[in-house]
């Protein structure tokens, strides 16, 4: 009589254990050629204030799927050659244009150059995760590879025009925050001329580092407690008018102490150390919010499902 002993619940086979093992060394080797853009992203991002949580984005990774590692399915894995084949080709790819972009005279700031090479680094990862794993295990795990993005800094252009977008759009929501308070104000795009002061809604006042922030804050949350994926981009998208709003409020509320208490305040803590607090404001209407979508992807689900009539 034969019996077979089934493998213990989450804990994977042999053959499982040796691919993950096999795409450990992989990753090593990977870093290891990868060295010098490496260590220049973690020397930028510990030196750069919009960039430092660059540096937490692969623990973060590495613990949501360390969270689930009891329920990942090791039984089949099969490796997707085709899948890897075309994200290591993106990733020498994007080396090439960069080598061949600098033979030609370009000259990236660090930041470019990080971005560029971030990204292949990052495609030749998945690449190797396809090759070792395949896709109906990565799949389980895809958001946090996927959450992997926010590690390839934000290039210089793309910076440039966020900014811009973000000026603009505080600027708009500070003078509907003035007319609301029925605050004397002239506005000329980025000038808010009062009574007393004129302010100018600066790249600094873009709020950018809160936005960044609370757009993977958002990603996270949607990731763990929410289920059906229209509340997911609810919570996602709903960011950037919260942005727009905390940035706006945040010029709003300067513009009336400047006004009602002392121009001087322009250069006060409230102006130049006060993005946290607004950052942490915005918070509430962030989690209220989340609550809200929380509670309706849970009546949706437990309402009744119709049986098709027979």
């Amino acid at each position: 009589m034969h019996t077979e002993i089934p493998h213990a619940v989450g804990v994977p086979c042999l053959s499982a254990q040796r691919q993950v093992r096999r795409l450990l060394m992989a990753t090593c080797l990977l870093a290891i050629c990868f060295c010098v853009p490496l260590l220049k992203l973690v020397s930028f991002a510990w030196h750069s204030a919009l960039f430092s949580y660059i540096i937490l984005i692969p623990f973060i990774s590495g613990y949501l799927i360390w969270s689930i590692r009891q329920t990942l399915n090791f039984e089949i894995v099969q490796p997707c050659w085709p899948g890897a084949i075309i994200a290591w080709a993106a990733g020498a790819g994007i080396m090439a244009w960069s080598w061949i972009a600098r033979s030609q005279g370009w000259q990236p700031e660090t930041q470019d150059y990080l971005s560029v090479t971030t990204l292949a680094l990052l495609c030749c990862f998945w690449g190797l995760c396809l090759a070792v794993l395949g896709t109906k295990l990565l799949g389980q795990v895809f958001f946090p590879l996927a959450f992997l993005i926010f590690a390839v800094p934000m290039p210089t252009s793309w910076l440039e025009n966020v900014d811009l977008f973000f000026q603009h759009t505080s600027a708009a929501a500070a003078q509907g925050f003035f007319v609301l308070a029925q605050e004397p104000m002239k506005g000329e795009g980025l000038l808010l001329h009062l009574t007393n002061i004129t302010l100018r809604v600066a790249p600094e006042c873009s709020g950018i580092h809160s936005t960044i922030v609370l757009v993977m804050t958002s990603l996270l949350a949607s990731y763990l407690f929410l289920q059906r994926p229209w509340t997911r981009a609810v919570l996602v998208l709903a960011t950037i008018p919260l942005a727009i709003l905390r940035n706006g409020f945040r010029v709003f509320v300067l513009g009336m102490l400047c006004v009602h208490v002392d121009p001087e305040m322009i250069h006060s803590w409230v102006h130049t150390k006060g993005g946290p607090i607004f950052f942490a404001l915005s918070l509430i209407p962030f989690f209220l919010l989340l609550l809200f979508l929380r509670k309706r992807g849970v009546a949706a689900n437990s309402l009744p499902k119709t049986q098709p009539e027979t």
